[in-house]
């Protein structure tokens, strides 16, 4: 063999206590040791990363193990090509002679190759009277046959890393799903909680997907998204499960049935006079909820909302209540001005107030001050939502009012 002896390369590059040890390696190969080139080659790309490569370098790779003539690199057999830098080129995907000589320099340097050059610098081998090689000179493959059980570990290494990195991938965009809808579907029920700082952490801890580089950071990103997964979920839990919790819902179920049906008669007994009126708004008396007006009065009033819930249309109040989420926040509305309308108002009467403020949106400076200026009115009880859908159904020219 060839690797018998440490060969130092020609002209001006140096030699390096590195490139001893690799060849003294590659020197010491099993008896009788055997591999498919192609498969240490890809071992070698799965590797690259670890190995430091670029694809250009490992193209030269595939070009030098293509002038090899057996499919499986021996022990016994003559491991060394010598094939030119026009040939080298031509079948590297015609690369330039500078790139090539730069990514041979990487390859030797990543200990897949060694030089193992003429007197001269050139690449030639010699032959015997039978024509068997007796001495080649060029690039030596051995290191490739040495080091075939580590590649297959490190590409091994590399496939686990990147499974493990796909997983915690899979597991934040889960957990910034949930975090997500469970704040929207808190603040758009009116649950208690300080629900603008927690939106604020949420939206932190998402800034660290794009600037994070490895798994550990990502996982770092993982571990504080499942904590306050976990948070709000406990946060929640306490709510949904307590006594008053309990009578809220049941007076929400009652509400959205009457709600729902296209009666008129749903309607306040002062509507006409709102009509007319629309200007003025009656003070309601003290402690009195504000008046549920029909889903389909609503929709016909403020036509704009359904193109902002699933699928563009609504059928039910928690599709309304849903866009209306969607809308607070391309109109600028603070979750918390949000939720303090739900609590006053009700849910779904402070989604119906945010279908009409998208409505009039080109005549409101401050669509937050606005709602938070509605919410204040109604806790004094000098707020009703008649006057408002009565004035958007005659701007849209609604058959509504002739049929009051």
């Amino acid at each position: 063999m060839q690797t018998e002896h440490i060969a130092t390369p020609f002209g001006r590059r140096p030699v390096t206590l590195a490139l001893v040890k690799s060849q003294f390696a590659s020197g010491g190969i099993e008896k009788g040791k055997s591999v498919d080139k192609w498969k240490v080659y890809r071992d070698a790309c799965d590797a690259r990363s670890l190995l430091g490569l670029r694809d250009r370098a490992l193209a030269v790779l595939n070009a030098l193990l293509s002038f090899y003539p057996e499919a499986d690199l021996n022990e016994g057999a003559n491991l060394i090509v010598f094939p030119s830098n026009v040939q080298l080129s031509a079948r590297a995907n015609g690369i330039a002679g500078t790139t090539l000589r730069e990514n041979l320099a990487l390859l030797v340097q990543a200990g897949l190759i060694h030089r193992n050059d003429s007197p001269n610098g050139k690449r030639y081998a010699r032959k015997a009277r039978d024509g068997a090689i007796e001495t080649a000179y060029g690039f030596s493959l051995a290191p490739l046959l040495a080091r075939s059980e580590e590649l297959a570990l490190m590409a091994q290494q590399v496939s686990e890393e990147s499974r493990r990195l796909k997983i915690v991938k899979e597991k934040i965009t889960i957990a910034r799903r949930d975090i997500r809808k469970l704040i929207s579907a808190a603040i758009e029920e009116g649950a208690s909680g300080d629900w603008q700082s927690i939106e604020d952490h949420f939206v932190g801890a998402v800034s660290g997907v794009r600037t994070a580089k490895t798994t550990i950071e990502l996982e770092k990103v993982l571990n504080e998204l499942t904590l306050l997964r976990e948070g709000i979920v406990k946060l929640l839990e306490i709510q949904l499960f307590s006594q008053k919790s309990d009578t809220n819902d049941n007076e929400t179920r009652q509400h959205i049935q009457n709600s729902n049906t296209e009666s008129l008669n749903e309607l306040e007994p002062r509507s006409r006079i709102e009509q007319d009126e629309s200007s003025v708004q009656e003070p309601r008396r003290q402690g009195e909820p504000i008046k549920a007006f029909p889903l389909g009065m609503v929709l016909r009033a403020c036509p704009q909302i359904s193109d902002y819930a699933p699928g563009g249309k609504i059928e039910h109040w928690r599709e309304l209540m849903m866009a209306a989420v969607v809308v607070r926040s391309m109109l600028g509305v603070s979750p918390s001005a949000y939720q303090e309308a739900c609590e006053v108002m009700g849910p779904e009467n402070a989604s119906v107030v945010i279908a009409c403020i998208l409505e009039r949106e080109g005549h409101i400076n401050s669509a937050g001050g606005y709602l938070r200026d509605l919410t204040a009115r109604a806790k004094r009880a000098e707020f009703s939502l008649g006057p408002m859908l009565m004035a958007l159904l005659r701007a849209n020219g609604s058959t509504e009012l002739r049929s009051a």
